[in-house]
């Protein structure tokens, strides 16, 4: 039984005992059970009855008193009891306990999937990294922490869209094409240009696909180099998300909102809003009537647009394709950026508490033999999403990225991520669920089946350490929604690292198979049920972390 499970029963017997007037109370709006601190007072605890308090008039002790009964009736419970000043603790049987096994086994890659979050249609945009370059470290965080947050979304119930971001219009794509036609002509970059082995190697390519483009004027050349070049590193970027399993549902190119004209139609929506003013020879966004620093510019004095007219665009075009909330994952060099974004929604009438989430990640080093590690192969000083996948591999690169609070910059050690010891977070999450696919194996090979499920019987499963197991078991599903509700993907990895230890200890003090030609027994297929429970869920966790489960190791 999940805690999701024995809140649904408590919410039974409440309703039950206002309906037999037993409590003169409103239903409550929702029930919790939570695990309590001490394994004397129980299985789980309930707060119900404070709740019901105010309403019914009435000490919350004489309520848990009156809803007792109703809950020790269950089946599944063992008793209730009320303590303090009107908790009630809850011991199930072994057998309700024991279930969860079960339960998990046949539910399979749905089991901690709900849909706690089945109301929200969300666009959660991550990574966007401009393209003039490979996706650098940062953006290797944001390429695992995203895509492991959009599958926690989506397994709370949430209908998620992942979209890319191309900023491919403005300066920075000027300087990339100036960059390329320079190393094409064999002259040095421009000083705010870019560099790097990559810029040679993009560079080679478009002349072997246009290779009249030196022979053109340079206005007409510097436009092939911009737009062959940019399309080949597009390509590169996607590349390198795809073999880090990645993926996207929209690539949203910059240019195109300029294209059709959304640059204009946010302005004038923003303007008839009452926000748009005019001074100094520009157009100004007063963001300051929403707790900005100050106002915005989204017409220069020469005419042109900038960054943040796109912005504004950007986000329109998002909530008119029908997102609830905008969910935007940005770097640390952005935290200015929050103030405003939030000012821009509600300059078009939107809550910025309710239609509008921004999320920064911190910085990521990388260590190795004890020093920071600062080249990449390619990119000159700046170190990529390639350079780590090359170091430590796609799985390895995952979960460190994923098991690190974004609220704080994180330093990567190269040599404990390659090595295959339990100091390695991966390598022991991994070998955990390989051991028990070892299992499953060996018990294959004896003839040693969990059986039917109608053989199963779930009230063997009394040791401390089975009782332990499924108590971690029974957590997963909750881990998962709260993971998605924070928006913190790091809760995962540190419960699959959690459960791991609690199977080890399980497996070196309960033993699974028998031994010397024993025949198996009933509490031999329970604690196989049990096992194969075990391997579901840390695949399932694996999974949403978007990393592999190996069956050998």
């Amino acid at each position: 039984m999940t805690p999701a499970d024995l809140a649904a029963l408590v919410t039974d017997c409440v309703h039950a005992a206002i309906s037999d007037a037993r409590i003169p109370a409103d239903p409550p709006t929702s029930v919790r059970v939570e695990r309590p601190r001490h394994r004397s007072h129980g299985d789980y605890a309930s707060n119900v009855a404070l709740q019901l308090a105010k309403s019914a008039g009435r000490p919350a002790r004489e309520i848990a008193e009156a809803l007792a009964p109703y809950i020790n009736a269950a089946p599944m419970v063992h008793s209730v009891e009320v303590a303090g000043p009107g908790f009630l603790n809850i011991t199930l049987t072994s057998a309700a306990k024991g279930i969860l096994a079960q339960n998990i086994v046949q539910a399979d890659g749905a089991y901690g999937r709900t849909d706690r979050l089945a109301a929200l249609r969300l666009n959660l945009e991550f990574v966007s990294a401009n393209p003039t370059g490979p996706v650098h470290i940062g953006g290797a965080r944001w390429a695992a922490v995203g895509d492991a947050l959009a599958r926690l979304l989506e397994a709370a119930g949430a209908q998620v869209t992942r979209e890319y971001y191309f900023n491919d219009a403005g300066a920075q794509i000027d300087r990339f094409a100036r960059s390329l036609f320079a190393t094409a002509q064999g002259v040095p970059v421009p000083e705010d240009g870019y560099s790097g082995a990559y810029i040679q190697q993009i560079s080679d390519e478009v002349l072997k696909q246009r290779p009249d483009a030196l022979g053109l004027s340079p206005v007409d050349a510097l436009a092939v180099f911009r737009d062959v070049g940019t399309g080949l590193m597009f390509q590169e970027i996607k590349t390198s998300l795809a073999g880090f399993g990645t993926r996207f549902d929209v690539y949203f190119n910059e240019k195109d909102l300029h294209d059709a004209g959304e640059l204009e139609a946010a302005v004038a929506r923003l303007r008839k809003s009452g926000h748009v003013y005019e001074a100094q020879g520009a157009v100004w966004l007063r963001t300051t009537d929403f707790g900005d620093d100050k106002d915005r510019v989204l017409v220069k004095g020469d005419g042109s647009w900038t960054y943040f007219t796109a912005d504004c665009a950007y986000y329109l075009n998002k909530r008119q394709r029908g997102f609830d909330r905008v969910v935007i994952m940005l770097g640390a060099d952005h935290v200015g950026y929050v103030g405003r974004m939030r000012a821009m929604a509600a300059c078009f009438g939107d809550d910025p508490d309710a239609n509008l989430e921004i999320l920064i990640g911190q910085l990521v080093n990388l260590v190795q033999d004890g020093r920071p590690v600062r080249m990449s192969k390619r990119a000159g000083t700046v170190l990529t999403l390639d350079d780590l996948v090359e170091a430590v591999g796609v799985d390895a690169a995952r979960y460190a990225l994923a098991r690190a609070s974004v609220d704080a910059a994180i330093d990567l050690d190269l040599d404990l991520l390659t090595q295959k010891t339990n100091d390695n977070p991966v390598y022991y999450t991994q070998y955990a669920y390989a051991r028990l696919c070892a299992v499953q194996r060996k018990a294959a090979a004896i003839g040693a089946e969990r059986g039917k499920a109608e053989d199963f019987d779930p009230a063997l499963l009394t040791h401390e350490r089975e009782v332990d197991l499924l108590r971690m078991l029974a957590e997963f599903p909750s881990v998962v929604s709260t993971a998605a509700e924070l928006r913190e993907p790091h809760r995962v990895a540190h419960y699959l690292e959690q459960l791991a230890g609690t199977y080890h200890r399980f497996y070196d003090n309960c033993r699974v198979l028998p031994r010397n030609g024993e025949q198996p027994t009933s509490l031999t297929q329970a604690r196989l049920w049990l096992t194969d429970a075990s391997r579901v869920v840390l695949r399932n966790g694996l999974h949403l972390l978007g990393v592999t489960a190996p069956e050998r190791m």
